[in-house]
């Protein structure tokens, strides 16, 4: 495992690197750049060839996201997790992978640290831009909805006496006025979600229910299938909320490939991840939904971006399905990651599973 001789740009880098290969089947660190040993308090010597773990703990399963990216020969981005170095507090990171080259031993590994100290660099800058305006465009709806009822009833009663092209251009006002309605209700909805009723529920009854709806309405051109594991137990959540999730994932996966083609469905069991939620307490989300499409990908340069609120890789997309499925299932102390190359994007939803006091409950 020898790496690559360091340059300028390696050394240059403002944000911790470093590159990742397997030594005696152990993920290892093989270099790191000057950022790194930075933020790692360790000399370059230090850390070569020892085992990625004894030197840095990362909240995710970092063994399987790099296993992924090698496997997929396509970048991996997990956001928004707790790095942590010795006994210093975590830091809150967006960890980046992505092959070096042509080279399938090495993993580039970039760790970008979130300011949590209450300076906004730049993707929390996205973030608090991003609630000033969905704060400013709840307030507005309010306001724009009355007179757009207005403008709707008014063109209506125009068209009575109308015909030809007159009529159209009614019509067209008609139908641009309701369009701004749905996009109203769009940033309402996402601004005033409630915190989830959660109880145990099985998740594959709210798949079914999603995929059903699914396939008579938005996604009729594609192909679902399912890979359920039956053994799994309750999740505890809100199935409404869930259902919302779903939906919008599958909506998401449907208009990507307008063309046709393969969404499937994908749930099983795995114990490892665990993640810390916001009360401070790790939570086991051993319970994961996959919805994978056949679709053109995410556009590389907003995939680490796509949960931010109007961010969006379609055109005349809101920006606003994705991001309320984060914040649902953060409100769920579940994780979501997002995988995608064209003819392969990977959502995975991970959930806790319902306390065993509440699966006897239900099943009584």
């Amino acid at each position: 495992m020898t790496p690559p001789a360091t340059g300028t740009i390696w050394a240059a880098l403002p944000v911790p690197a470093l590159l990742i290969g397997r030594k005696d089947g152990v993920e290892s660190i093989a270099d790191c750049n000057p950022s790194a040993e930075q933020f790692l308090s360790l000399s370059r010597r230090g850390v070569q060839v020892r085992p990625l773990a004894d030197v840095v703990q990362i909240e995710a399963q970092i063994d399987k996201a790099l296993a992924r990216c090698r496997e997929n020969r396509a970048p991996v981005f997990i956001n928004d997790v707790h790095v942590s170095v010795g006994d210093r507090p975590a830091t809150l990171c967006s960890v980046q992978l992505a092959l070096l080259g042509d080279r399938r031993d090495l993993v580039l590994m970039l760790l970008v640290p979130r300011d949590i100290a209450g300076k906004l660099g730049k993707a929390d800058g996205i973030r608090h831009a991003a609630r000033t305006a969905i704060g400013m465009s709840q307030m507005l709806a309010h306001e724009i909805k009355n007179p757009l009822a207005g403008i709707t009833g008014a063109a209506q009663l125009l068209s009575m006496g109308l015909s030809g092209e007159d009529r159209a251009l009614t019509d067209l006002i008609v139908a641009e006025s309701q369009r701004i309605v749905k996009l109203l209700d769009q940033v309402e909805q996402f601004g005033n979600q409630r915190p989830p009723d959660r109880r145990a529920v099985n998740i594959h009854d709210v798949l079914e229910r999603a995929r059903r709806s699914a396939e008579v309405g938005f996604a009729a051109h594609m192909r679902i299938r399912d890979a359920y594991d039956p053994s799994l137990p309750p999740v505890w959540a809100d199935s409404d909320q869930l259902l919302q999730v779903f939906l919008n994932l599958l909506k998401n996966a449907a208009q990507a490939n307008l063309m046709g083609g393969r969404i499937r469905i994908k749930t099983f069991f795995e114990h490892s991840l665990r993640l810390r939620a916001a009360s401070g307490q790790d939570v086991a989300l051993p319970i994961h939904v996959e919805i994978i499409d056949d679709g053109p990908g995410i556009l590389p340069e907003i995939v680490d971006e796509i949960f931010d609120p109007f961010v969006s890789g379609r055109e005349n997309g809101t920006g606003l399905g994705l991001a309320l499925v984060s914040k649902i299932i953060a409100a769920h102390e579940g994780w979501v990651t997002v995988e995608s190359k064209p003819g392969r994007t990977v959502f995975r939803i991970s959930l806790p599973r319902a306390p065993r006091d509440a699966d006897n409950k239900e099943k009584s």
